[in-house]
């Protein structure tokens, strides 16, 4: 009976623990989506946890309860931002039924991230160049790198199949040739360029029949 009960004991408080933590990473998710607006407009270097504090309904001691320091909040912002964004083609993958389709909705989708996603998506260019110079963020930016590489490849497997080929490059050479397109592409559009948005729909369009 006594071993019944320590055993009964020990799973509520082994349940009590994992909500505990449950609880704890959910808040940092509410703080990283509070933090996400100043960090997009102001990039890592200009950003200190005050000021993301100052711009947010949370104290400045809220935020450094739930990270240990700028890094951590960064890392969990981006993480958090780029695990929704490695999913935004998959319904055009899922449901296109021809190539025409496929470009289509993948251009469509593309097109609306570059307009109304670009200073999140300037955050993720600072945060990965600063990779190069902070060893604290390489772990999770090559994690998020690799999602991104299978996004794409994703969208390149599906298209080639629907024409019965295969890719004619790897996933990481595809990734890499996608990516530059859309930093290029990014860079104009934030430098006011008109021409930025659809120069990138023409290059990708031409693009997939040459690599799928």
């Amino acid at each position: 009976m006594a071993r019944q009960v320590t055993g009964a004991a020990r799973r509520v408080a082994d349940a009590a623990e994992v909500l505990r933590d449950e609880k704890f990473n959910a808040r940092r998710i509410e703080l990283a989506e509070a933090a996400l607006e100043t960090l997009g407009e102001l990039g890592f270097a200009r950003t200190s946890l005050r000021e993301i504090a100052q711009n947010s309904a949370f104290t400045h001691g809220v935020f450094h309860y739930y990270f240990s320091d700028k890094l951590d909040l960064i890392c969990c912002c981006v993480r958090h931002y780029k695990a929704k964004c490695v999913t935004r083609y998959d319904d055009v993958v899922t449901t296109a039924t021809s190539r025409d389709e496929l470009t289509e909705g993948f251009l469509a989708k593309l097109a609306a991230t570059l307009q109304n996603e670009a200073r999140m998506h300037r955050l993720w260019y600072d945060l990965r160049s600063q990779a190069m110079f902070e060893a604290a963020f390489r772990k999770d930016v090559l994690e998020i790198d690799k999602s991104l590489e299978a996004m794409i490849w994703r969208i390149a497997s599906r298209y080639a199949e629907l024409g019965g080929k295969r890719p004619a490059s790897s996933p990481a050479a595809l990734y890499a040739l996608f990516d530059g397109l859309f930093q290029s592409a990014l860079l104009k559009h934030l430098a006011g360029d008109k021409t930025a948005m659809p120069e990138l729909l023409d290059e990708v369009r031409h693009l997939l029949p040459t690599v799928c």
